[in-house]
Formats: structure tokens, C-alpha cells, sequence
């Protein structure tokens, strides 16, 4: 499936779960308040499931958000401790220079903080990236299997990547993030009511980007 296919066929089932069918996205819209509950729902998504699942078993569905969350969170940690030490070693290296120098310009501090920042942001973003590539495919396979030690089965997770093509599975992604940019960054510009437009279409996000998830992995399957 390319990636024209993976878009059209995710729009086309975001639209038909949620035209029309108002009571079910007022319930997303507010379990996308209660957070747990909307990424439980994505899971259901994530299954395969044709056409989009009726939200139900709400307990059910909070307790699989919050394992979904444990994953994301497993998959951040290496990406934040990453972060976190580059900003204070380059911040600790930086100020003792700095000190050496006997800079007392406290602009020129300031702005080698900014500059540490934007170098442990940039590093952070990319090694986020990377392991997204594994944490994506490890949700799905939880999703599939019930299992979230599935989530972390890298041997199998690589597989599956190297079955959909390293390069095909990249781009397929960064051209969803661009979408959802670009939705979120319209929307951003419409004033007073953005906020609730995000709020609203929120279900409709997941919906779509949980089935280009759940091909995606099909692709490789």
C-alpha cells in the first residue's frame, strides 16, 4: 500500500466512523478530556477493526490508555536522560569557559544557555524520532497481540520495519506528521474558537492516524 493509499484510506475511515454518527464523537470528543480513554479507543483502531469500533467498556478502555501511556513513557526515557545530559554537561562546560574567560556580560551567558537548549531540543528531537519509529510499530503490536511485552520486542519490531522498507516506513511517516502539522497549524490560526476546533477534532485525528498506523504495520506484516 503507498503512501497515497496509507492517507485516502485513513481519511476515508476517520470519515466514516464519525460523519453522521454524532453521539459517537461527542463521546470521543470527551474522552479525549479523559485522556486514558481515547488511547484506549486508538488501540481498538490499531486491531484492524473495519468499519471503527463503537466506544464501550469504558473501564476497559481506560485501563488500555493508561498501558498505552506506560509504553510511550518506556520509549521517551532514553530520549529525555539523552536531553537532559547534553543540556548539563554542555551548560556545565559552557559556564566554567565562561568563568575562565571572566565574561561578566551576562547576555553572552544567557545566550550560550539559549544555544545549549536549542542543541538539547534538536538531539532530543532526533533521537525521539528514532525510537518512534520502534515505539509505532510496538503499539500496534500490542494492540494485535494484547501483550506489552510485544511493545518491546525489538527483534520482531525491526523485522517488521525491514519487511515495509526502512526508507518507505521513514517517509510514510514524516509525510503524516506533516498533515497533522499543517491541520493543527490552520487551525492555529483561527482566533478565539482554535482551542475548541482542536478539542472537536481531536477524535477524528485519532481515528485517522491510528488506522495509517494500523496499515502501516499491515504492510510488513
Amino acid at each position: 500500500m503507498g503512501i497515497g493509499e496509507l492517507l485516502s484510506d485513513s481519511f476515508g475511515y476517520a470519515n466514516e466512523g464519525l460523519i453522521g454518527k454524532w453521539v459517537r464523537w461527542i463521546i470521543l470528543i470527551i474522552s479525549s478530556i479523559i485522556f486514558p480513554l481515547i488511547m484506549g479507543y486508538s488501540l481498538r483502531v490499531m486491531k484492524g477493526t473495519t468499519p471503527a469500533p463503537e466506544p464501550g467498556d469504558y473501564l476497559g478502555m481506560f485501563i488500555d490508555g493508561i498501558k498505552m501511556i506506560i509504553i510511550e513513557i518506556v520509549y521517551m526515557i532514553i530520549p529525555l536522560i539523552i536531553a537532559i545530559a547534553t543540556f548539563s554537561l554542555s551548560g556545565g562546560f559552557g559556564s566554567v569557559a565562561m568563568l575562565g574567560m571572566n565574561v561578566e556580560n551576562p547576555l553572552a551567558y544567557i545566550g550560550m544557555l539559549v544555544a545549549t537548549f536549542g542543541l538539547s531540543l534538536i538531539l532530543f528531537m532526533i533521537v525521539a524520532f528514532i525510537f518512534s519509529l520502534f515505539g509505532i510499530i510496538g503499539m500496534v503490536r500490542f494492540a494485535r497481540t494484547g501483550s506489552m511485552g510485544e511493545a518491546f520486542a525489538f527483534g520482531e519490531i525491526t523485522n517488521t520495519i525491514g519487511k515495509i522498507g526502512w526508507g518507505q516506513y521513514i517517509i510514510a511517516l514524516i509525510v503524516l506528521f506533516i498533515v497533522i502539522f499543517v491541520i493543527y497549524a490552520v487551525i492555529g490560526l483561527i482566533p478565539v474558537i482554535g482551542g475548541l476546533i482542536n478539542l472537536i477534532i481531536a477524535p477524528y485525528i485519532v481515528l485517522m492516524t491510528s488506522r495509517y498506523y494500523s496499515n502501516l504495520y499491515d504492510t510488513g506484516a
